[in-house]
């Protein structure tokens, strides 16, 4: 099929698209801070003819963007937090712009503009042919705490298209069936009373003795929880010095599993954990739930079309300079020996082949799942770094503030745009994808994982 249309203002409009890649990743904004991404995003998508909400469902850094009429009504997922602490030059070493400072570990910079290439190019694609159809851009914050699109779930978004899909920036070309861990977060806060812990220790109540008691009882619970069960956590604050009981102690969990049944049991159990471990130190309990998502549930007619996308559109080629560049992240990565030895690096230092449709599981998250239990979605990664980057890491900042990142997401736009096109050419398609929908949730309705009363996140001053 020909999507001339979508590639042409993809070609034109390259330039300004990478710009604001580029104004993204100079300007790195953590989790439900995106106020630049979300503004500099929402100007843009009006100049293209786009009916733009920000602040959408009561999330301030949350767009939607919506242009066309009648079905199908296609939704494309957009992000643009940034990591902390993952700040770092476009160089092949190791050398923060900011030593601390947030970056793009992630390449959320690349995403969000990827999904404004992809929306411009299905109206372009549906203007030349005449096609019915609705395109909508979703400028979802918050995703690397995985609550942003549950929490713009929670207050009614995606309910009104027919489908949606995400793309990714990743080491390889790929899109998989397979399914993705969802989650629960919460912060366990302790309170004790202090004492001196030489001199009258019998008066102290100690929080810290609440947490590690709190971590001794989770770690004896993997034991007893299905084989796709994590657990994992942190410890926010322990106390302030040796000689003083701490009363005061806090500690950060996830817990991770392939249902939102296995992840509400162990966070039960894990509650009850809790529980245990103030009692027995007479310390009191609180619970800051931060929220959770869905595992993933890739819609299988979504995948073939996009995986006939990345196999037919225009792919990404590299200069020597390139090339180089990423060769010589590859050799600083962990994986680059097991990488070479499996024979991965054989095709060079950058992915450029498109794998087959996987059917693999995996034990990261993406608060996409919860988009992919209420319409039809599907997620696809395209090669935007070395081909070894490890997954949150400076070489990733590095490659997606520069050409090798740039180039990738340009590619990742072509393929949403020419599988969006794609749905509103043979309506069937949607309907099989609903079909399918349908058979995979057997009855059961989303359900936010985040109360009520949990309230949504908003920017720092």
């Amino acid at each position: 099929m020909s999507y001339n249309a979508a590639y042409a203002v993809l070609e034109k409009e390259e330039g300004r698209l990478v710009e604001l890649a580029q104004k993204m990743w100079d300007c790195p904004e953590t989790a439900y801070n995106e106020v630049n991404a979300c503004k500099w995003t929402a100007e843009l998508l009006k100049e293209y003819g786009f009916e733009v909400e920000t602040g959408y469902v009561g999330l301030p850094t949350a767009i939607k963007a919506t242009w066309g009429s009648g079905h199908p009504v296609i939704g494309i997922l957009g992000e643009y937090d940034a990591l902390p602490g993952m700040s770092q030059k476009v160089c092949p070493v190791k050398d923060p712009v900011e030593l601390g400072a947030p970056g793009q570990g992630c390449g959320h910079n690349l995403l969000g503009v990827a999904s404004i290439g992809a929306v411009i190019g299905i109206k372009a694609e549906l203007e030349a042919k005449k096609l019915s159809g609705t395109v909508v851009y979703y400028g979802c914050p918050g995703e690397e705490v995985l609550t942003g699109k549950a929490f713009m779930a929670r207050n009614g978004a995606f309910r009104d298209i027919d489908l949606a899909f995400s793309w990714h920036g990743s080491a390889t070309t790929t899109i998989t069936d397979g399914v993705m861990t969802g989650l629960n977060s919460a912060i366990f806060h302790f309170k004790g009373r202090t004492a001196h812990a030489g001199g009258d220790p019998q008066n102290g109540r100690s929080a810290l003795d609440a947490a590690e008691l709190m971590s001794v009882g989770a770690n004896y619970l993997r034991e007893h929880v299905t084989s796709d069960v994590r657990i994992h956590y942190v410890y926010k604050e322990a106390g302030t010095a040796p000689n003083i009981v701490p009363d005061r102690a806090s500690v950060w969990y996830y817990v991770r599993a392939m249902s939102r049944e296995a992840i509400e049991d162990t966070y039960d159990r894990l509650v009850k954990v809790a529980k245990g471990a103030a009692m027995m130190t007479e310390t009191e309990l609180e619970i800051e739930f931060l929220g959770g998502c869905y595992n993933t549930l890739n819609n299988k007619v979504l995948v073939e079309v996009l995986h006939d996308a990345q196999v037919n559109v225009p792919h990404p080629e590299y200069t020597e300079e390139e090339l180089k560049f990423a060769d010589e992240l590859n050799k600083q990565s962990p994986q680059y020996e097991a990488l070479k030895a499996s024979g991965a690096l054989d095709d060079g230092p950058i992915h450029t082949k498109v794998n087959d449709i996987m059917h693999n599981n995996g034990y990261g998250s993406t608060d996409v799942g919860d988009v992919m239990h209420i319409v039809p979605c599907a997620q696809i990664m395209t090669a935007t770094c070395n081909r070894a980057a490890p997954g949150h890491s400076w070489q990733i900042t590095a490659c997606a503030g520069m050409s090798i990142g740039y180039k990738g997401m340009m590619y990742g736009a072509r393929v949403m745009a020419a599988a969006g096109t794609r749905f509103c050419e043979e309506p069937e398609l949607v309907e099989k994808a609903k079909a399918e929908f349908a058979q995979s949730m057997k009855g059961r309705e989303y359900k936010c994982p985040i109360p009520m009363d949990v309230p949504v996140p908003q920017p720092q001053e």
